[in-house]
């Protein structure tokens, strides 16, 4: 199946649609989980047109677990958490629900509960401050 270039990453890439934004370089963006599980809930996703990890390059995929290891130790800096999820799904069959390859980064600290991903909205002026604690761990 081709990518489908009208998916809400490449919308977020084109900047079409907004997003609060935690790292971005050349190759890769991270950004607060608008749906979060928890707070703190950070996605990294490449510039690189892929749906899934297999069909991103070797050099894409450098890039994103590059950036996803210096995100998520922000993260859990800002967060003082106890320790952190990264997931990665493929394929709609995982439970992929955007067609652009991405890693989740979600905080975790014991006896914490995780909200199911995709039921609620978050405001992006609560993100935003989550955002500036965790890019000034950066």
């Amino acid at each position: 199946m081709p990518y489908d270039s009208n998916n809400v990453f490449a919308k977020i890439l084109r900047g079409e649609l907004p997003s609060v934004k935690i790292f971005e370089d050349g190759q890769t963006l991270a950004f607060m989980d608008i749906m979060p599980s928890a707070e703190g809930h950070t996605l990294v996703i490449p510039k690189e047109s892929s749906e899934t990890i297999f069909d991103l390059s070797q050099t894409g995929a450098s890039a994103l677990m590059a950036t996803t290891q210096r995100v998520a130790g922000a993260v859990r800096k800002a967060l003082n958490c106890e320790g952190l999820m990264l997931v990665q799904l493929n394929g709609t069959a995982a439970g992929q629900s955007i067609a652009h390859v991405h890693f989740h980064i979600v905080p975790r600290s014991e006896g914490l509960d995780l909200r199911l991903h995709g039921r609620a909205k978050a405001d992006p002026q609560v993100l935003e401050p989550i955002a500036a604690r965790i890019r000034a761990q950066l």
